[in-house]
């Protein structure tokens, strides 16, 4: 099938998908101020990935259809392959700025990894290896954008999912029929949920015997008979200008609780089906969780260039520029960014080809995600602290550099002395929704734990690191000779 447009994307989300908001479902979340402008920024990717001249770059050609599709689906093979992959996920990331961290790319990832070793899922059972490849192969063909739903929700972490008060809290199979099973409970946390196709559940969670019941992996669609989803408050439903709001207006792409209330779903999307070990393996024995997470360090590494260049413009307008103190603090925000960009090509460089398909390097991987909830921090303080109280003297709106009653002093005293006061205020208004608003906090929120909780990522470091080599040097420097004695 051709290539998927935005207006193509736009219009298939209008399809009886229950989405509640303030007590109330939401009749179009195309047309919805609270999702309206988010639906947009995906619109654009998709044309950006359209268009002709982006073809080479964005697409590749499937190898069922003979058609152009996203390179997002592209498993990798080579090294090549992957940095084709970066390349492509870096135009969708500038599109955004890097704020939208769930797009249609990112998930395309995870299920690569899937269909590139597929053996993992014959554990349970042929038909689900044969599924989910079958299910990649349909994103694929047909540009569909998934999200997912892989985090239990938060009621009683001290106990396992069968040992919760209730047995149909967690997201779990409560039915099995000939032609499918049926899941009752609820999962988190679907980010981009509200604006996607279809809807990826499983659990990333280490699960117990006992808890087969939700030991799964499938697919539903997001428009399912049953399947709810209760996004947390949006934040461009605040947003009332965009001068204001530049950021929260535009590219808030939601997190949702799902609700599944008795969601039935065919086997022909069930990947897992009560399987412990498979559910764990899924993510560690393919290349689903290292491919999905190279999209997201692709995603990172753009937002920093973008903090970077914002702070670099502050400096400038301000007259700061060239003073030595602001040139130490930018240089210490250009290395930690520098360190990402070098982490993610690592990423690439020192992966392996493993029975042909190309196993991203998970140590450099991991190295970085297990730092990013202290580092981003960092760099955001940095800003902060070269911002001084440039955030707490802005005019309290757009309204302010309109009113015949204000706008004089304000053009007067607010201006810097490079720019005008309305160029002035839209840079920082565009720098305290980036930092300050509730968007802005809730990306400093979402890049500390949107890998998971730091000290399981630094696990996954420890997994993978190269002990034994280590232990080697350890052992020639105690195997030394005395001082003095032949060599």
């Amino acid at each position: 099938m051709p290539l998927r447009t935005g207006a193509e994307y736009l219009a298939s989300l209008n399809d009886g998908r229950q989405v509640f908001l303030d007590g109330e479902r939401v009749a179009d979340v195309s047309k919805h101020k609270a999702f309206r402008e988010a639906a947009r920024s995906v619109a654009r990717l998709y044309d950006i990935a359209a268009a002709p001249d982006n073809r080479e770059l964005m697409t590749f050609t499937s190898p069922k259809t003979g058609q152009p599709v996203l390179r997002a689906f592209q498993i990798p093979k080579t090294h090549a392959d992957l940095r084709q992959r970066r390349l492509f996920s870096e135009k969708w990331a500038e599109a955004t700025f890097g704020l939208m961290g769930r797009t249609p790319d990112h998930v395309a990832g995870f299920f690569c990894g899937y269909a590139g070793v597929p053996e993992v899922f014959a554990k349970g059972g042929q038909r689900f290896a044969d599924n989910v490849v079958a299910f990649y192969e349909k994103m694929r063909d047909e540009h569909l954008y998934v999200s997912y739903a892989i985090v239990p929700p938060q009621i009683d972490r001290s106990k396992p999912a069968h040992k919760q008060s209730d047995p149909a809290l967690y997201a779990g199979v409560v039915e099995e029929r000939g032609d499918g099973i049926v899941i009752s409970g609820a999962q988190q946390l679907a980010t981009g949920g509200v604006l996607s196709d279809w809807l990826h559940l499983s659990c990333i969670h280490p699960l117990q015997p006992g808890d087969e019941n939700y030991a799964n992996c499938l697919a539903v669609p997001i428009n399912a008979p049953g399947l709810k989803l209760y996004p947390r408050r949006p934040f461009a439903l605040r947003a009332d200008n965009a001068f204001d709001y530049p950021l929260s207006s535009r590219f808030d792409e939601s997190d949702s609780y799902v609700v599944f209330d008795k969601v039935f779903v065919p086997w022909e999307h069930v990947f897992i089906y009560r399987n412990v070990e498979v559910s764990r393996d899924q993510w560690w024995k393919t290349t689903a969780h290292t491919l999905g997470n190279h999209q997201a360090q692709v995603r990172y590494v753009v937002k920093l260039r973008f903090l970077a260049g914002l702070a670099q413009r502050m400096n400038e307008m301000t007259g700061n520029v060239a003073a030595p103190p602001v040139q130490v603090m930018m240089g210490e925000l250009a290395a930690l960014a520098s360190i990402y960009e070098g982490m993610l090509l690592a990423h690439e460089t020192v992966s392996q080809i493993k029975d042909g398909v190309l196993w991203p390097s998970a140590l450099t991987l991991y190295s970085a995600m297990a730092m990013q909830s202290e580092l981003n921090g960092r760099m955001l303080e940095i800003v902060r602290e070269l911002a001084g109280g440039a955030f707490i003297t802005l005019p309290s709106s757009l309204a302010d550099l309109e009113s015949p009653q204000t706008v004089a002093d304000v053009e007067r005293y607010m201006r810097s002395a490079s720019t005008d006061a309305r160029s002035k205020v839209a840079l920082m208004r565009l720098l305290w929704d980036f930092l300050g608003s509730e968007f802005g906090a809730r990306h400093q929120q979402y890049e500390k734990f949107y890998g998971g909780a730091s000290f399981l990522v630094k696990q996954n470091v420890y997994r993978n690191f190269d002990w034994k080599r280590a232990g080697a040097l350890v052992d020639a420097a105690l195997a030394l000779p005395p001082l003095g004695a032949a060599d």
